[in-house]
């Protein structure tokens, strides 16, 4: 999936049907002249609904396509005949999305179940016949509902990926080299801080054909859980990884500050966050000496209380360590 394809927020505007109208006829036929009603009721309008699609990543396909009407009830007619329901409008969308109210900003639903269906804008009901109406009073009533108007509002859509394994790091950890090493995702890579704008996703293949998903996530800076840099548009994506993987480059100045550093975002956006399960890759370690190495870990066993390891995607050193060690603690 290339960056561009990537559509992790957009706004809609839906319509569901309105209902039909029922119908006000009298029983008319050969010999029958003066028959009772039987007007039949309308349709109800057709609804919109979101469904939920495993084979979908991205919001890509509403990028173009804004507006969803259902279609209207028909109205009712004689011999008690129901109109048609207004055809529904579907909405397939990725697991993971959110549905807010744009105007209140409030959340309505979430779609985090394969097969899921909700109906977001329900159609009208269709008006009653007159035939519903008839009493001893009134026995050829020459009145009936009208249809309900349907509903019609502005909807925003956010994705939260659902990843098994999210990358946390600051711009330029080498978290898209990782990526692009263990999966065959294909993320921009490139010599400058925040070359990923927008969330990747990759499948990792383990042994005996198993797999798992990975998503590298735009670095954070400090402040981001304030709203700089890129802020909570990828810090939302952090939250439904079930393990975060924290990659801190081996040449940083303090290893151990950058990922109280990163662990601090985390938690002022979400405390949540921090009760999932963590571990820490050291990035391009291909540049350390075995004894510049051994120095770090004896200061590292003594700062972290997290399980850490030593990787470089460039010299493919460490990966299938990393990759034991992932698929243990998504499955413990």
């Amino acid at each position: 999936m290339t960056e561009g394809n990537f559509v992790d927020y957009v706004k809609l505007h839906i319509s569901s049907g309105k209902g039909g109208k029922g119908s006000v006829h009298l029983h008319r036929e050969k010999y029958i002249t003066k028959g009772g009603p039987d007007g039949g009721d309308g349709g109800r309008g057709g609804h919109v609904i979101l469904r939920a699609n495993p084979n979908m990543w991205t919001l890509h396909h509403l990028k173009f396509k804004r507006h969803f009407k259902a279609g209207h009830g028909a109205h009712g007619s004689k011999s008690r005949s129901t109109g048609a329901d207004g055809e529904d409008v579907y909405i397939d969308v990725p697991l993971g999305t959110i549905i807010r109210d744009t105007e209140t900003q409030d959340i309505l639903h979430e779609i985090v179940e394969e097969g899921q269906e909700i109906i977001i804008a329900k159609g009208g009901m269709g008006g009653l016949g007159n035939w519903h109406f008839k009493n001893s009073v009134n026995q050829t009533p020459r009145y009936a509902q009208p249809g309900v108007d349907g509903q019609e509002f502005d909807v925003t859509l956010e994705l939260k990926i659902l990843a098994d394994v999210g990358l946390v790091g600051f711009p330029n950890a080498g978290k898209s080299t990782l990526l692009s090493v263990i999966t065959s995702a294909k993320p921009k890579i490139a010599d400058y801080e925040f070359t990923t704008l927008k969330p990747n996703l990759g499948i990792v293949a383990y042994r005996d054909f198993q797999t798992f998903v990975m998503a590298d996530i735009p670095g954070i800076i400090e402040g981001a859980a304030e709203g700089k840099g890129i802020g909570h548009r990828f810090l939302r994506h952090i939250e439904r990884n079930s393990t975060l993987l924290f990659l801190v480059p081996a040449d940083a100045p303090d290893i151990n500050e950058q990922y109280e550093i990163l662990l601090d975002e985390l938690r002022r956006y979400n405390p949540d966050l921090l009760d999932k399960e963590r571990l820490i890759a050291i990035s391009k370690s291909d540049m350390l000496d075995d004894e510049l190495k051994a120095e770090i870990k004896a200061e590292l066993d003594v700062q972290l209380n997290i399980p850490y390891l030593f990787i470089s995607s460039v010299a493919q050193q460490g990966l299938q360590e990393l990759k034991d060690r992932l698929w243990q603690m998504l499955n413990d």
